[in-house]
C-alpha cells in the first residue's frame, strides 16, 4: 500500500465557547486564559466561531475579534481553523481575507443556511468561494442547521484544491466512509474530522482524521488521550472511553438547549463563562439547578471533580 500524504489537518480541535461578562461582552481575558488550557491539555487545535462559539449571536465585528482573540492567543502552538460561517458569498470571502491575515490554518465554511440549497447550489456556492478565497477551506457539514452536503458534493468539491478537509457533525458513518473510499486515493492530504463525539471511536477507527467536539471543551485531555488511543491501535480502551463518555454527553448537549450544557460544564472547569446571549425559557430556568447537578454528577463519574 502507497504511503500516506500527511492530512492538512488531523487531531482534537476544540470548538470553544466564549467567555461572557455580567454586560454580555466578550470576557477577553478569561477567553485568552481558556484558550491557554486546551492548548495546555492537549488539544490539536482550536476552533471559534463554530456552533459551541455561538457565532450567530455575535456581530461580524465581534466574531472577527473572537478570532482573532484565540490566534492571538495560540501564537502557533496549536492550528487554528476559523469559522467563516456568514450569511452569503461576499461576507465569507471577507471574513477569509482577514482569517489569512491573522494566521489561521484554514476557514471552516457551513453550507447555506436558512433558505434550504439544493446539492447543485451547495456545490456552486462552495465554488465559488473556493475559487476567490485567499485561504484553504474547510467543508462544515451539519444537516441539523444548514443544507446538507450529500457524498457526491464532498467529492466533487474535493477536486479544489482550496478545499483541503470536511468537518461532519452528522454522525453518519456510512456516507463518511463513502467519502474516504472515493477522495482518499486522489486527494490523500484531505481531512475527514467528526463533529459528533458519540461516533469519534468508529470513526477513527474507519478513517477520519480527527474530531471537532463541544465535549472536548470541557475535557479536552480525554478527547487528546482517546484519539491517541485510536492512533496507536488500543481500540478496546477506547471504546470504554467512548462508552463512559455518553452520560456526560447527554446530561450536558441532548438534555438541554445547547450549548448551555456545554457553557455550564466549562464552568464547572473552573473558568467564568456567564450566561449565553440566548434567553432562557422559564422551565428550563427552574430546572437548572438539577441540570447543573446532573452534569457535575456526569463529570465526577468520569473523574473531573467540578471547581
Amino acid at each position: 500500500m502507497p504511503h500516506r500524504s500527511a492530512p492538512a489537518v488531523q487531531g482534537i480541535f476544540t470548538p470553544n465557547v466564549v467567555p461572557l461578562d455580567q454586560q454580555g461582552r466578550i470576557d477577553e481575558d478569561e477567553l485568552r486564559r481558556y484558550v491557554d488550557w486546551l492548548i495546555g491539555q492537549g488539544v490539536h487545535g482550536l476552533y471559534p466561531n463554530g456552533s459551541t462559539g455561538e457565532f450567530t449571536r455575535f456581530t461580524s465585528e465581534e466574531r472577527q475579534r473572537i478570532a482573532q482573540i484565540v490566534i492571538q492567543q495560540a501564537a502557533g502552538r496549536v492550528l487554528v481553523l476559523a469559522g467563516a460561517a456568514e450569511a452569503n458569498v461576499r461576507e465569507t470571502l471577507a471574513a477569509c481575507e482577514l482569517y489569512r491575515e491573522y494566521g489561521a490554518r484554514a476557514a471552516a465554511i457551513v453550507a447555506p443556511y436558512y433558505f434550504r440549497a439544493s446539492p447543485d447550489a451547495v456545490f456552486a456556492y462552495y465554488r465559488e468561494i473556493a475559487r476567490n478565497s485567499p485561504i484553504d477551506i474547510l467543508l462544515y457539514n451539519i444537516p441539523q442547521f444548514a443544507s446538507p452536503i450529500d457524498v457526491d458534493t464532498v467529492c466533487r468539491l474535493a477536486d479544489m484544491k482550496r478545499v483541503i478537509g470536511l468537518k461532519d457533525s452528522s454522525g453518519d458513518l456510512t456516507a463518511m466512509l463513502r467519502m474516504i473510499d472515493k477522495i482518499r486515493p486522489r486527494r490523500p492530504e484531505f481531512s475527514f474530522l467528526s463533529g459528533w463525539e458519540t461516533t469519534l471511536v468508529p470513526m477513527l477507527a474507519m478513517g477520519c482524521d480527527g474530531g471537532v467536539n463541544a465535549t472536548s471543551g470541557v475535557l479536552p485531555d480525554y478527547f487528546r488521550k482517546l484519539f491517541d488511543l485510536v492512533q496507536q491501535g488500543d481500540i478496546t480502551q477506547a471504546r470504554a472511553m467512548q462508552v463512559a463518555i455518553l452520560e456526560f454527553f447527554d446530561a450536558a448537549v441532548l438534555s438541554v438547549e445547547f450549548p448551555h450544557g456545554i457553557r455550564t460544564a466549562v464552568a464547572l472547569r473552573g473558568f467564568k463563562i456567564g450566561r449565553s446571549r440566548q434567553p432562557q425559557g422559564d422551565a428550563e430556568l427552574a430546572a437548572w439547578p438539577q441540570i447543573e447537578q446532573r452534569i457535575g454528577h456526569a463529570l465526577a463519574q468520569l473523574g473531573y471533580s467540578p471547581q
